[in-house]
């Protein structure tokens, strides 16, 4: 797997140590072009950058060595870490995301993605339920990488988790109502076990952490409504990182 360099001044001066590397979050550029993502990526006064950026044509550039500590995803939380850019690796993928014109990803750029996360897995040893989308760690300001984000393909190379429901017997949940009060706090035990953190007596917040969560694993509908849908997939997934 070849490594291009394109060098990026945007990370923290410390090093940071193999044993901190907990998550990879991955991202879409967001921008019109590949050279504009990697002009904003390197421009000090942008202060944003990745350790990784893979073009549509699954062209990986380094621009921020794994040991440093690359600024993107800002404020952000998963799993009891919290502003985690010190513990993840962030992995940028070319697209124009919703404000320029959202596509489905590439394979060659899917391809490339997959090879660089199964080597990022085995080196720092992280697990599954930590290989997350930029909305998941930080709902309520990002929707990277987005419904189209193939999340399911993935995990069936043990990148990221998913369920095993059935799709034909869980949109038969799909907007059936639940017990508001009961079944909210399991949904909320479930999503702290897979690792979101909210609070969920913040409206905004909830609502915003559940539509993460629909973007993620129920793509189909993300209203930011719990229904039993959400509630079965939710339980699924708790159930698969305490069997792994």
């Amino acid at each position: 797997m070849k490594i291009n360099s394109y060098y990026s001044p945007n990370f923290d001066q410390n090093k940071r140590t193999a044993n901190s590397i907990k998550i990879i979050v991955i991202h879409y550029t967001g921008m019109q072009s590949e050279r504009e993502s990697l002009l904003r990526l390197s421009n000090p006064q942008s202060k944003v950058s990745s350790h990784y950026l893979i073009n549509q044509s699954g062209k990986i550039y380094r621009m921020v060595p794994d040991h440093m500590t690359a600024w993107h995803a800002g404020k952000s939380c998963w799993g009891g870490y919290k502003n985690i850019n010190k513990n993840s690796i962030g992995i940028e993928l070319v697209n124009k995301g919703h404000k320029f014109g959202y596509t489905s990803f590439k394979k060659r750029q899917l391809l490339s993605l997959i090879n660089i996360c199964k080597k990022l897995i085995k080196k720092y040893k992280i697990k599954s339920k930590n290989v997350v989308g930029h909305s998941d760690v930080a709902p309520q300001r990002k929707i990277d990488p987005g419904e189209k984000f193939p999340w399911s393909k993935l995990a069936k190379k043990n990148i990221g988790i998913w369920h095993c429901q059935k799709l034909n017997s869980l949109k038969r949940l799909r907007k059936v109502k639940i017990d508001k009060t009961k079944d909210k706090k399991k949904f909320v035990k479930y999503l702290k076990k897979i690792g979101y953190c909210f609070s969920p007596t913040n409206k905004t917040f909830y609502v915003k952490t559940l539509k993460a969560f629909q973007r993620h694993y129920r793509k189909g509908l993300i209203n930011g409504v719990l229904d039993k849908e959400c509630l079965v997939i939710a339980q699924n997934l708790q159930k698969s990182i305490n069997n792994p």
